[in-house]
């Protein structure tokens, strides 16, 4: 007897060792840093929950804007509640196993719900297909910082997921094809532009006689698109989309097809084409067509060693993960190319605030 109780004591105490083996060896989840806003403005940032009545739809956007000095706290990356769901997600197609950063310790530039100072132009960002409207925050923090207020959207339903108010997370409900996915996303945004002049503390802020609009891939093309149906949109950029619905740009957006009417700057990337050229009007049908068929202002500028997702802040957080935790190189190169993060973000800093400062100032 005496025998097995010194077994079982021994063995329950070999289970307590190796736990707490288990549990020192484990390596602690890592988080970065945002690249810091260039401009001289101090920003602040608030999310707004929107509802739409006339077509049942609820959204939600951020908002992002020059502010007054202040100590407040600094507004999260990623909304707590939804931190492990993209974890699971998005780490696989980053090339980082899951649990190893600390998505919901990330925080931004900005003050979450600071005073706003002064009265800007505004300019409405879309994300990309099946997208985050975080995935825009380094570039939604600088243009800001420059002197924008500068509104995300995410589109609900498509988006993996949107958390509204009472920590309520909507997640994706895919089915729609992408003729109905662009209408709906043209109308979150037309809509996003009726209500942004009653948002308290925050419609004061904004000039909405001077409107931009901007978008990763699919919402390039969504971009683009706002400006052939609502007067109010001044000019676009397109961050690598298609203005297709197919990636040979031969079935074309209304953009792709008969141009856009308000000045456009399109930046492409060898990771959104079939052969892995760069796209540019030169080498796709739909941007050709655009180019062909638009008067207006346009400007097309290639990033060659960039790929797709260079136009997020994947271009900056990957390359700042993978100096503290291993990162499939086959991966990276997959989504951000070779590129120079750095280089890469001047360049689109530069071009997005040269273009929308002579089209909007």
């Amino acid at each position: 007897m005496r025998k097995r109780l010194l077994t079982a004591a021994s063995a329950a105490l070999l289970v307590t060792v190796l736990t707490a083996a288990t549990a020192v060896a484990a390596p602690a989840p890592v988080t970065f840093d945002l690249p810091v806003p260039s401009g001289p403005h101090p920003i602040g940032e608030r999310d707004v929950h929107l509802v739409d009545p006339a077509r049942a739809r609820e959204l939600m956007i951020s908002v992002w804007y020059p502010a007054e000095q202040g100590n407040g706290p600094r507004a999260r990356y990623l909304p707590a509640q939804a931190a492990d769901y993209f974890d699971r997600g998005a780490a696989p197609a980053l090339g980082i196993a899951p649990g190893r950063v600390d998505w919901a310790a990330i925080e931004t530039h900005a003050r979450a719900d600071a005073a706003p100072q002064g009265r800007w132009p505004v300019l409405l960002y879309s994300p990309g297909g099946g997208s985050l409207r975080e995935l825009g925050t380094s570039t939604a923090e600088d243009l800001a910082s420059r002197g924008y207020v500068v509104v995300t959207v995410d589109h609900t339903g498509e988006a993996p997921f949107v958390v509204f108010p009472g920590d309520r997370m909507v997640t994706a409900d895919p089915g729609q094809d992408l003729v109905s996915d662009l209408r709906v996303r043209v109308a979150d945004m037309r809509f996003v532009l009726d209500r942004l002049p009653g948002i308290p503390g925050l419609g004061q802020a904004m000039d909405l006689g001077r409107v931009g609009l901007l978008g990763h891939s699919f919402g390039g093309d969504t971009a683009a698109e706002v400006t052939t149906v609502d007067s109010r949109a001044d000019a676009a950029a397109d961050l690598d989309g298609w203005l297709a619905y197919d990636v040979d740009g031969k079935n074309r957006t209304g953009a792709g097809t008969n141009g856009v009417p308000r000045p456009i700057l399109m930046m492409g990337s060898a990771g959104s084409t079939r052969g892995g050229e760069v796209r540019s009007h030169l080498t796709s049908p739909s941007w050709n067509s655009l180019w062909q068929h638009t008067t207006a202002p346009k400007y097309d500028v290639p990033l060659p060693d960039a790929m797709h997702y260079s136009f997020t802040d994947v271009q900056w957080f990957l390359p700042e993960l993978a100096r503290k935790l291993p990162v499939d190189p086959a991966v990276r190169q997959q989504r951000i190319g070779s590129i120079d993060p750095a280089i890469s973000l001047a360049t689109q800093r530069t071009l997005l605030t040269t273009f929308f400062g002579r089209m909007l100032r």
